[in-house]
């Protein structure tokens, strides 16, 4: 190697080759390449750090984003499955709204069968009872008669019982639901019987006892489903009947008490 303290003799003094001249500058190439081998080890060491680093980064990153996309698809995923079930429950909903309307449709039908089968029941008694008459001569003709004079007073005591049926329809819708308040329900008792004091005709038929024992005993309810208020209510309908049927005797009844006194005419024609 190079002697330090001779300066003269160094490798990079320039003069004539000799011999061992190559073996100087061999060694001056050396320490160059020295420096630049540890400059590119430091070199690679740091750029390996920070390939590292780098990839270090974008492996979390690359996680962060995986993570938060993995959230939002479950997150996603459970929206649609609460979509999925709302909407579900809607269309079991649906289907039972439409059932429901399908029964009541049918349950209206058969009703409006009963009320014309029973309509006809009635117009075929009263021509059984037109042609008994007949068949009486002029006794007939005068029952007829005074029953046509009481026609009047039967379309009066028929519009009164139609607004009494509406009332007692509407108070039992009022007890089968569950929002309408309990006191709602007590003025609509209270005032039907109040008309059923103030009504003549309710008076002559004890109507106002008859409403107590509705109002007490008569707590059928229909489906819950059900639209139709008339399916509402069991004994309030066995009450109407029983009505009818005394607002047709009193016609007869009527009929009769006007008659008294009065002899068939045997010339009277029909």
């Amino acid at each position: 190697m190079n002697n330090l303290n001779d300066t003269t003799g160094w490798n990079i003094r320039p003069g004539p080759r000799e011999d061992g001249e190559n073996n100087k500058w061999n060694y001056a190439l050396l320490v160059p390449m020295l420096c630049l081998a540890a400059f590119r080890w430091i070199w690679t060491r740091e750029s390996q750090k920070q390939i590292r680093e780098a990839e270090a980064g974008c492996d979390g990153e690359l996680k962060a984003a995986s993570s938060q996309l993995d959230a939002k698809y479950r997150e996603a995923v459970t929206e649609c499955c609460q979509e999925a079930a709302r909407m579900e429950l809607e269309l079991e909903r649906e289907r039972q709204r439409v059932k429901g309307y399908r029964q009541a449709l049918h349950s209206q039908g058969q009703q409006v069968l009963e009320e014309r089968k029973q309509l006809q029941q009635e117009r075929e008694a009263l021509e059984e009872e037109k042609r008994e008459i007949d068949r009486r001569g002029p006794a007939g003709v005068l029952l007829r008669d005074a029953l046509e004079g009481q026609r009047d007073w039967q379309l009066q005591a028929a519009t009164v019982l139609r607004e009494f049926e509406a009332g007692l329809v509407e108070r039992q819708s009022a007890l089968c639901s569950a929002f309408l308040p309990r006191r709602r329900r007590l003025v609509m008792e209270r005032n039907l019987l109040l008309r059923a004091a103030e009504e003549p005709l309710a008076r002559e038929l004890n109507m106002d006892r008859d409403l107590m024992d509705i109002f007490i005993n008569d707590r059928h309810c229909a489906d819950l489903l059900n639209t139709d208020r008339r399916q509402n209510g069991s004994l309030m309908w066995v009450y109407l009947r029983v009505w009818q049927l005394q607002v047709t005797l009193q016609t007869h009844k009527r009929a009769h008490k006007s008659l008294q006194g009065v002899e068939p005419d045997p010339n009277h024609t029909m």
